[in-house]
């Protein structure tokens, strides 16, 4: 990856990105996404998921109960948001000429769902712009899809219609990364995150593997139960590449030929992820296909004994049975399911053109079937193309449900080069001196260099990237504002709530997350106001004054002034047009 100290436009340009994290930032600057997870690990919010009475005694808990521990909190909690219009609208033109200098919008269009990205067959089958919702957005139009903080997560109760908090896929996926580290103990160096073009989740290495997908768990058993929701979980990695991963000790990404990733780590990784996605053919397994590949089941018949004459039941009749029932017809409760089948959907001869599925699973039961090499597949086929005209689409279906290859980066094509200085967070370690030890180590590490943008703390980093993001990414106020006039805009963040979803001093939120969520301190409202007011006076000289207990925005010759609780340190931000807006 380029090195940013070498252009400042782009260092600039990544720094107010991690302020603001939407999906296209952390795709052109793939370090973005793990700095979400150091400030997320920084956040006083998920330590604080400790004194809960859930977790009491959580430390006494084997492994994996405290990760499932930590998945229904996360359950309970927060609620996966795919609104596209939370963060407000922008133009593909103007998101194309802020990152042209960065890649080039045929790469960008290739790899991101708002620039064209339609995956391969499977998306355009259900025509993925429409199943995103992404239809609705006409000719150059296209949303924001940000990532959240854990605050601005937790923030979403604020929110009309909203119980709980709430944030998308990557949002999920660094809160995941945080909490198992902090709650569930698992060290960061066996937590791997992933991103494809219209997804990101999670690979724990623990005993086969585990992945996060948005708010859930998915162990290796649960991958193969052929379930919707296994179903769901496998779409992104059966269908799409994996443009990122990111780990503690850097990240790979599939466009840039530099690698911070470890490479062993790397390898590791790819290898348990392969075997995650990979298992043996066994007669259970054939039922879980069937299940699973709604498509498939008309290539297949059961058949049944009953009164000791052979009887036969579409696939697809038979899994109707299933639906609000307790048994199966692929373990020990198949003759209690065959019991509920009304004697009317049975056929007394085979249906012409299936495969009798009681004739496959026995013969995978006899011979060890392995359908991943080419024998095994072959040894299938030939034993069933002359029953079934769709036996070949049937055994290739099969052979895909039991191995995916994920397609991941070619780490054979990167050059790999270690951070100067590795993060090397271990439990034991206070939230306290994961602040200091992430601080120590900004020189150092670019993980830990953009960590304290992304954890919006003004006392730690140059105010200038956080407020060009302020000034020029705030689409919702801007929307929110439109009927009103000056007075009135003033007038209505002025009797917002005067707390911050911020805890702590120095950090602030973004204008957008003010407006959003109804509240903010005297600084944030001033920014905000400074975001709106230099949207329709761009000929106005425009500034916010701060200290430590106020903000005083100026614009022209009216000047309005807020209490602030931040303690952020005197600085002045220059918010006009005119300007660069940096400090």
């Amino acid at each position: 990856m380029p090195d940013t100290h070498q252009n400042p436009a782009r260092d600039l340009e990544r720094k107010s990105s991690a302020v603001t994290l939407s999906d296209m930032e952390v795709f052109i600057f793939p370090e973005l996404m793990y700095s979400l997870v150091l400030a997320n690990l920084m956040s006083p919010r998920i330590w604080r998921w400790l004194e809960d009475p859930w977790f009491k005694g959580i430390e006494r808990m084997k492994p994996y109960r405290r990760i499932t521990r930590v998945k229904q909190y996360i359950m309970d909690h927060y609620a996966f948001n795919l609104d596209l219009d939370t963060w407000g609208l922008t133009t593909k033109e103007r998101e194309l000429a802020r990152f042209s200098e960065f890649m080039p919008a045929e790469t960008l269009a290739q790899s991101n769902a708002l620039f064209g990205y339609e995956g391969d067959k499977y998306y355009f089958d259900i025509d993925i712009r429409t199943h995103f919702g992404l239809d609705k957005y006409e000719g150059n139009v296209i949303p924001y899809w940000k990532t959240e903080t854990v605050e601005a997560m937790d923030a979403f109760r604020f929110k009309p219609n909203y119980a709980t908090g709430a944030g998308e896929c990557v949002s999920l996926a660094t809160l995941y990364a945080a909490a198992l580290f902090i709650i569930a103990r698992v060290p960061l160096k066996d937590i791997f995150l992933m991103a494809t073009p219209l997804h990101s989740q999670n690979f724990v290495d623990m005993d086969d593997g585990i992945l996060t997908n948005n708010r859930r768990l998915v162990t290796k058993t649960m991958w193969y139960n052929g379930t919707a929701l296994s179903a769901q979980a496998r779409r992104a990695l059966e269908n799409e590449r994996v443009t990122l991963v990111a780990h503690e000790s850097g990240n790979i990404h599939v466009l840039y030929p530099d690698a911070t990733i470890d490479q062993a780590a790397f390898q590791r990784f790819a290898e348990k992820l392969r075997g995650f996605l990979q298992t043996p053919l066994t007669a259970e397994l054939l039922g879980n296909f069937v299940r699973h590949k709604g498509e498939i089941q008309k290539c297949f018949q059961v058949r049944w004994l009953n009164f000791g004459v052979n009887r036969y039941i579409a696939a697809e009749k038979l899994l109707a049975y299933e639906q609000g029932c307790p048994y199966r017809f692929n373990d020990d409760t198949r003759d209690k399911l065959m019991a509920e089948v009304a004697g009317e959907d049975f056929e007394c001869r085979p249906l012409p053109g299936r495969i009798v599925l009681d004739d496959l699973e026995q013969f995978v039961r006899e011979h060890a079937v392995d359908i991943r090499t080419a024998e095994g597949y072959a040894r299938l086929k030939e034993q069933f193309a002359s029953t079934c005209m769709n036996a070949d689409c049937a055994i290739k279906g099969l052979r895909e449900f039991c191995c995916v290859e994920p397609e991941l980066p070619d780490a054979a094509a990167k050059t790999f080069r270690r951070h100067a200085r590795p993060l090397q967070i271990v439990h034991g370690m206070t939230r306290e001196a994961i602040i200091a030890h992430v601080e120590s180590l900004r020189d150092g590490n670019e993980l830990a260099a953009l960590a304290f943008y992304a954890y919006r703390d003004l006392n730690r980093i140059d105010a200038g990237p956080f407020v060009k993001a302020a000034l020029e990414r705030s689409p919702v106020s801007l929307s929110g504002a439109r009927e009103m006039d000056d007075d009135a805009v003033v007038r209505h963040v002025t009797q917002l709530p005067d707390e911050s979803i911020y805890d702590e001093p120095g950090r602030l939120a973004q204008p957008d997350e003010v407006w959003n969520f109804g509240r903010g301190d005297g600084v944030e409202k001033a920014l905000l106001l400074a975001a709106v007011l230099r949207s329709r006076h761009p000929e106005a000289e425009i500034a916010v004054a701060v200290t430590p207990t106020a903000a005083t925005l100026t614009v022209a010759e009216r000047t309005w002034a807020f209490a602030s609780r931040k303690g952020v340190l005197p600085q002045t931000w220059p918010c006009s047009q005119s300007v660069p807006a940096v400090a």
